[in-house]
């Protein structure tokens, strides 16, 4: 296989429709799966999960959202219904959130954010895939990888930054070829979308760095 590219941004047909549950700004059931045939949806995630659950997916996926997010299921207008929606769950997130953090930004996105990636796997299916590219790729092919959150851009940089590193011990004189990486990267760090891309399709914008309407 001589090229290998990973698109992976959420596709915009599903965002769009309201009741896959994706968005917070529209009211609808909290679905969230990519895939609607199969997997605990968002509103299972919220219904079944204990604190210390809820904590780690909040914690390890959604970063800033994981205080206001877990104290919110007990601290609500009420307790969580069986099948939230998204505007129940906007609505606790925004009573449990002091104002003061409210005007640093919002949790409200990172919590969606977090929920979306523990429904779908994404960071399980990613890392298991990184590799598997690895192993595909011909010699003299292109891996390329378009990622739009720092949690898919820290595993991609650090699986492609072991396959390009020698695996030589310290303190060898010379370089053996069975340590010589099998692999160079072409691109260090990361090439963002230019001003104009991101004027024209503000989705093309990381994660972060986005108008709660974007």
């Amino acid at each position: 296989m001589q090229g290998i590219l990973f698109d992976l941004g959420v596709s915009s047909l599903q965002l769009d429709r309201a009741e896959r549950g994706f968005a917070y700004a529209k009211d609808a059931p909290l679905d969230m799966r990519m895939d609607p045939s199969r997997g605990r949806t968002a509103a299972d995630v919220l219904a079944e999960a204990d604190e210390d659950e809820l904590r780690r997916i909040f914690l390890d996926y959604g970063k800033r959202s994981s205080p206001p997010a877990t104290h919110a299921r007990s601290c609500g207008p009420g307790p969580i219904t069986p099948s939230p929606r998204s505007g129940e769950l906007v609505q606790i997130l925004h009573d449990a959130t002091p104002v003061a953090i409210q005007r640093q930004g919002h949790p409200r996105q990172r919590v969606f954010q977090a929920l979306r990636i523990e429904v779908n796997e994404e960071l399980s299916v990613l890392a298991a895939a990184i590799p598997a590219a690895l192993d595909a790729v011909a010699v003299g092919g292109r891996i390329v990888v378009l990622s739009y959150q720092s949690l898919e851009d820290r595993l991609v940089k650090r699986e492609l930054q072991a396959a390009s590193s020698s695996t030589a011990p310290a303190g060898l004189p010379m370089e053996l070829p069975e340590h010589k990486p099998l692999f160079r990267l072409l691109v260090r760090g990361a090439e963002l979308a230019s001003e104009a891309e991101q004027a024209e399709n503000p989705r093309a914008k990381p994660f972060g760095s986005r108008r709660p309407n974007e």
